[in-house]
């Protein structure tokens, strides 16, 4: 995952603990959350236009 090891996420989510507080976490994490879920919604959306099967002559 990106080079990250367990004790660089465990600094990550101390200092991430640190500057938003304890209390704000469950709503950053939410809509952390919901970010990914629509990213993924969006990607795995067609991009591109289904055309019927043309006919033999």
């Amino acid at each position: 995952m990106f080079g990250f090891g367990t004790p660089e996420l465990i600094i990550i989510a101390a200092i991430v603990m640190l500057v938003f507080g304890v209390g704000k976490l469950p709503q950053i994490g939410t809509s952390f959350g919901k970010a990914i879920s629509n990213f993924r919604k969006a990607a795995d959306g067609k991009d591109t236009v289904e055309l019927p099967p043309q006919k033999e002559s």
